[in-house]
């Protein structure tokens, strides 16, 4: 059936020991991130198979998904106060910015005979999680163990996210230095200083993180082969592990343009089109915003130019494609990070494992 996401846990294999051995080189270890996938456990057991044992996710029913894999399991948001039992039973860290919200976790991991782990968010600059004020923040280390269902885990911090504001060695010389700190606040050394994501790859290959940084939370360089401040794809990874192939359903010459008064779009905007000639080879296909991202989308078909789509359409056209499409006809797209993100989502893409 169509739409379908096929997954090439192959080659996610491949990228996940690329990767981990860039970092490692570094002393970098990898907390691999399942949110994209929505934490679907036969992917993130590809992670596992290339020799990852921490996994993160921004939700407590993914975790739950992952329950039966060996690793241990981060929430990789600061906890919702409605899921915090939930956590405690499924989750063996979180990231976390609010007292309140720290202890609440503590006090279920206490019930069921837990210690959770807890790594304090600092805001560098991005203004999204964390703290601002770091005297408030290690203070905040000072307590943590004093919890009976707690540990003082590390420290992280998140950047390119909200402002996009960009990592440098100043800033993680700044974490280390926080978390130095804090781990003297709590009397011992921190394990977990987590300085970042996927964007702090470019500054890792520049030899610009400091000592004393040791993990980075990765999701997209893992599953697309590619850091996120510059956009380079890594050496020895592969860019096609998802795919979706959807359905052609209506088939026809039309314009390039459309004709009538052009109105706005749902969001407000009135769109522009590209004069291609009057006579153009056109295809429709049962695919949607709803389920996919059109601008994190690439036609596998280089002869393929994508128009755009509405919430259960895809508009194609395919007059300078080398291939004779019929009606009915399967049309492979290669998947960014966002638009996996709406495939996982979407129940109604069907999700295919190739593993061979």
């Amino acid at each position: 059936m169509y739409p379908r996401v096929l997954v090439n846990l192959p080659h996610l294999r491949e990228n996940v020991k690329a990767v981990k051995e860039l970092c490692a080189q570094r002393g970098i270890q990898i907390t691999g991130v399942t949110k994209v996938f929505c934490g679907d456990p036969r992917i993130a057991a590809a992670y596992l198979d290339g020799g990852l044992t921490m996994l993160g996710d921004s939700r407590v029913e993914n975790l739950r998904r992952l329950k039966e894999l060996p690793a241990e399991k981060w929430l990789i948001r600061p906890p919702m106060s409605c899921e915090v039992e939930e956590l405690a039973e499924y989750g063996d860290a979180s990231l976390n910015s609010e007292w309140e919200v720290i202890q609440a976790v503590a006090a279920c991991a206490a019930r069921k005979g837990k210690r959770h782990k807890v790594i304090l968010m600092a805001d560098l600059g991005d203004i999204r999680e964390g703290y601002v004020d770091y005297d408030e923040l290690l203070r905040t280390a000072e307590q943590v163990d004093k919890l009976p269902g707690a540990e003082l885990y590390g420290l992280g911090t998140n950047l390119t996210c909200f402002s996009f504001i960009q990592p440098d060695t100043e800033k993680l010389s700044q974490l280390a230095d926080l978390a130095r700190r804090a781990g003297e606040a709590a009397g011992r050394t921190l394990p977990i200083v987590s300085g970042g994501n996927s964007a702090t790859i470019d500054l890792m290959l520049r030899g610009g993180i400091p000592a004393g940084v040791n993990d980075l939370r990765l999701g997209e360089s893992l599953l697309f082969g590619k850091e996120r401040a510059k956009y380079q794809y890594l050496p020895g990874t592969h860019r096609d592990v998802f795919t979706i192939e959807c359905q052609i359903v209506e088939l026809k010459d039309k314009p390039s343009l459309p004709w009538g008064e052009v109105g706005v779009d749902s969001y407000g905007h009135r769109p522009t089109f590209t004069d291609r000639g009057p006579c153009r080879r056109k295809a429709v296909c049962a695919l949607g915003k709803q389920d996919f991202d059109l601008e994190t989308t690439t036609p596998v078909d280089p002869g393929v130019v994508m128009l755009g789509a509405s919430s259960d359409h895809l508009m194609l056209d395919v007059t300078d494609s080398a291939r004779n499409y019929r009606v009915g006809d399967a049309v492979s797209l290669q998947l960014g990070y966002f638009s996996t993100m709406r495939a996982f989502t979407s129940k109604y893409v069907e999700k295919v494992y190739l593993d061979h």
